[in-house]
């Protein structure tokens, strides 16, 4: 695989929650060490799209090329192994367990070895010097910034190499906002891919290379992020949903 060719492609995506209908042809691709926006208003597809591409949703048409391997159908599981990674909206974590026990967690039915995990753990750790001061901390007790760096680390701790982000920055504080973008600036220079929906769609432009419109569950702009930003496939996305 050459470097220009991209990690992922997904071509004419259909997708939705049994019978009703979300996505409706969804094309984009990802490479290495870039980052896509996936724009657009509430109930545009977004979250949709990321659920599909997780294996948490079937996909009714279309196909999703990692590689140049379709995996369109195959489980989370085997989805995850491939370097995929999901970061939900929510934060979903396990609040009755330690920071530790959460990161631990991310690696759970991997096929790394013990001392491999550990040294993972430390590398991780190593990124969120926050999360490191309070390993032993319950995940519930953290602030919801804390919190959302947890869900992030969780992710990293199995390498991904697509990290697919929903909203990372909801309800957080400007200062962490930040924190949270300088991360995704990292990742991406580390080669990391990442597919990022975001509320604050100036923030998510300006880092990105590449920008996806949806609306109604349709791609209706899609092209580097700078073309787009101010542009009327943008406005009218917001404008009518």
């Amino acid at each position: 695989m050459s470097p220009e060719a991209p990690l992922l492609e997904v071509n004419g995506l259909s997708s939705g929650y049994g019978r009703l209908p979300v996505l409706r042809e969804v094309s984009l691709t990802a490479r290495a060490g870039e980052i896509v926006a996936l724009v657009g208003g509430n109930g545009a597809g977004k979250s949709t799209l990321l659920k599909t591409l997780s294996g948490l949703l079937p996909m009714t048409a279309g196909s999703i090329v990692w590689e140049g391997v379709e995996i369109g159908g195959r489980k989370p599981g085997a989805i995850v192994d491939l370097g995929l990674l999901h970061v939900a909206e929510g934060r979903r974590l396990f609040r009755g367990q330690s920071v530790e026990n959460n990161l631990d967690l991310g690696v759970y039915g991997s096929r790394l070895s013990r001392d491999a995990e550990r040294r993972r753990l430390d590398e991780v750790l190593g990124m969120f010097p926050m999360l490191a001061e309070r390993r032993g901390v319950l995940a519930g007790a953290l602030s919801g910034g804390q919190q959302q760096m947890l869900a992030i680390a969780q992710a990293l701790m199995r390498t991904p190499r697509l990290l697919m982000l929903d909203e990372p920055s909801l309800g957080l504080a400007p200062i962490v906002v930040d924190q949270v973008f300088e991360l995704l600036l990292r990742l991406r220079d580390q080669g990391c891919a990442v597919l990022l929906v975001e509320q604050l769609v100036e923030r998510a432009l300006e880092v990105a290379e590449h920008a996806v419109i949806l609306q109604n569950g349709r791609v209706v702009a899609s092209g580097k992020a700078a073309d787009l930003r101010g542009g009327a496939e943008l406005a009218r996305a917001y404008l009518t949903g």
